[in-house]
C-alpha cells in the first residue's frame, strides 16, 4: 500500500512538472523588431568587425557601429533607418564571419519568454555557383527597450 501511495505521489509530480514544462515553453512569442539593414560588408574584413552578437543600447556605440561599417564601402547609405532613439529601442546587430566567396546571408527570429528575449540566427550557404569575392553577411534590427535578458542562439 505504501509503494502505491509512493508511486502515484511520483507520477502526480512527474505530470505536473510536465504540464508546468510546456506551459512554460508555449507563452513563446514573436517579438516586434524593425529591419535595419541586411547585407554584406565587401571590405575582406578590413572593417575591423570579427563574427559576433551586438546589443546596441546607446547613441555612441551606434555611432562607433556606423563608422566602422562605413571604413570601406559606406554602406549606411543603403540602411532602412539611422536615426534611432535609444530611449525606445535597442539595435541588434549580428555579424558572420568572413566568407571567401558571395551568397550567405543569415536570418533572425527573435522571440521572448517571461525572462529572455531569444535571437535565433540562421546562417544561409549560397546555393549553386557563388561569386568569387570575400563578404561579411550582417543584419541589424531594432527592438524596443526591455529589463529581459537577450540570449544569441545559432543554427
Amino acid at each position: 500500500m505504501i509503494i502505491k501511495t509512493t508511486t502515484l505521489v511520483i507520477l502526480s509530480f512527474l505530470i505536473l512538472f510536465s504540464c508546468k514544462a510546456q506551459e512554460k515553453h508555449s507563452k513563446m512569442e514573436k517579438v516586434e523588431s524593425v529591419l535595419i539593414a541586411k547585407g554584406n560588408l565587401y571590405g575582406s574584413g578590413s572593417e575591423g568587425i570579427v563574427e559576433q552578437n551586438l546589443i546596441i543600447s546607446n547613441q555612441k556605440d551606434w555611432n562607433d557601429l556606423l563608422i566602422k561599417m562605413d571604413s570601406i564601402n559606406k554602406v549606411s547609405n543603403s540602411f532602412l533607418e539611422t536615426n534611432i532613439d535609444f530611449s525606445l529601442f535597442n539595435v541588434i546587430a549580428v555579424f558572420d564571419k568572413v566568407r571567401g566567396s558571395g551568397g550567405y546571408s543569415l536570418n533572425l527570429n527573435i522571440v521572448n519568454d517571461s525572462e529572455n528575449i531569444l535571437i535565433n540566427t540562421t546562417y544561409l550557404s549560397p546555393k549553386g555557383i557563388a561569386n568569387a569575392i570575400m563578404t561579411q553577411p550582417f543584419c541589424l534590427v531594432k527592438i524596443s527597450k526591455t529589463d529581459l535578458k537577450v540570449i544569441f542562439n545559432s543554427n
